[in-house]
């Protein structure tokens, strides 16, 4: 009796969870979608909270699962299509299609995009590292190496002058990836947690990309 009961509510649970991932996981009708478009076009103070209520973690599903992408990658392009349609909702044209499509189609074009960028990030970040290599020296290579480290920054600090640009590239040159971490050195804090997490990607692509242009120079001379 007892393993029939325990065999029971697991079933129910089960059941339970899939009602539960149907609804959250499910676009609205075309009629809400018709509602949320029209109060965004009227820039209804609300419009932007029912918008992610409503559609953020369907959006979240289409992309991984037409994609397979990281988790992080389909959440950040998923938002950030929701915040490309509040800035510009006119792009999306009601006769072509629903809302919910149209959607789908910007957060996969931007995860592909990451999905590139990254790539280009991590060589960007290999070859950098392979131009600053840290190594154990020699005891008659301390001060040369020391010498040329401290060279090397000084001609970061020539094209990156800005002192939480300096601070951030310096952590992320230290391996660091945590988003409060740099938020804090760009002075970005403040900012609600979507906006943090965007600004913090935009500013490392930013400056990986000084880096990248730097090292060209420096391979050159």
């Amino acid at each position: 009796m007892e393993r029939y009961s325990l065999t029971a509510n697991r079933r129910t649970a089960q059941r339970c969870a899939k009602r539960w991932i149907r609804k959250n996981m499910q676009f609205p009708s075309s009629e809400v979608e018709i509602t949320l478009h029209q109060k965004v076009l009227a820039a209804d103070p609300i419009a932007p909270a029912d918008l992610f209520a409503q559609l953020v973690e369907p959006l979240m599903h289409a992309v991984q699962r037409d994609l397979r992408c990281d988790p992080e990658i389909t959440r950040d392009s998923s938002i950030d299509a929701l915040f490309d349609y509040l800035n510009s909702p006119t792009a999306y044209k009601q006769e072509k299609g629903r809302l919910c499509t149209f959607l789908v189609q910007v957060a996969k074009h931007k995860a592909v995009d990451r999905i590139r960028a990254r790539s280009a990030e991590a060589r960007r970040e290999r070859e950098f590292g392979a131009l600053v290599e840290v190594r154990e020296p020699a005891p008659n290579e301390v001060m040369e190496r020391s010498a040329e480290a401290q060279e090397l920054w000084q001609r970061i600090e020539q094209v990156v002058q800005d002192d939480r640009d300096r601070v951030a590239l310096a952590l992320i040159l230290d391996g660091e990836r945590s988003t409060e971490a740099l938020a804090e050195a760009l002075g970005i804090q403040d900012l609600t947690a979507l906006e943090r997490q965007r600004d913090v990607k935009r500013h490392r692509d930013r400056l990986l990309k000084t880096l990248e242009r730097l090292g060209a120079k420096l391979r050159d001379d």
